[in-house]
């Protein structure tokens, strides 16, 4: 799945994961699934601190979880995260791993603070340039706050949810099963939607 150049690119990212990661896959009998077992095959090949599991029980198939080793963090890709979204997935690991993110401190904060639970959903496409850096900020949060649980999903893969939901574009972001977002998104608009609590934390300081 992975060539020889980017297995030895990867081999050196997962080097800084200070914690032990497992994904934890839900698959069926499609040609997605046989590509996304043989990815994680191919992940957990290059660290020792990675492992694979194929006992998810996620409705959405196929699938996977990305979680530090005992806890339950909320990452999930229903993908093949190939092409523009290979960077989301290698950040994830790395993140879920324990290495530092490049967020400031305060973000950090205000991300470990949010009060309420948030499920998001974002449909993307592998090919989408705008996809990623939404991906890559909801991961974030879901790895930082244990309430907060998002997953990518592939509209190539999951045609009838797209049809279903009337998706002409992607990026396309729900939060708990409602339309929370179009296009691209940075991290601080994402925070500044949600963050309700933020105005009278702002007062107290």
């Amino acid at each position: 799945m992975l060539d020889s150049s980017i297995q030895a690119q990867l081999k050196s990212y997962l080097e800084r994961l200070q914690a032990p990661i497992e994904l934890v896959a839900s698959l069926d009998d499609s040609a997605a699934a046989a590509e996304l077992r043989e990815l994680l095959e191919d992940i957990a090949a290059l660290s020792d601190k990675v492992s694979v599991r194929h006992d998810g029980s996620d409705a959405r198939r196929p699938s996977f979880q990305i979680s530090r080793v005992g806890a339950d963090m909320g990452v999930r890709f229903a993908a093949v995260p190939m092409g523009h979204e290979f960077t989301s997935l290698v950040l994830a690991l790395l993140q879920a791993g324990g290495h530092p993110p490049k967020v400031e401190p305060d973000v950090i904060e205000q991300i470990r603070s949010l009060e309420g639970d948030f499920a998001f959903e974002t449909w993307m496409s592998l090919s989408c340039h705008s996809c990623p850096e939404v991906v890559q900020a909801l991961n974030l949060m879901a790895v930082l706050n244990p309430r907060i649980r998002h997953v990518a999903i592939d509209g190539a893969v999951f045609k009838d949810e797209v049809e279903a939901l009337g998706i002409m574009a992607v990026p396309a972001v729900f939060l708990n099963g409602q339309p929370f977002g179009s296009g691209r998104m940075e991290l601080a608009e994402i925070l500044a939607k949600v963050d309700t609590g933020a105005a009278a934390r702002e007062a107290a300081r």
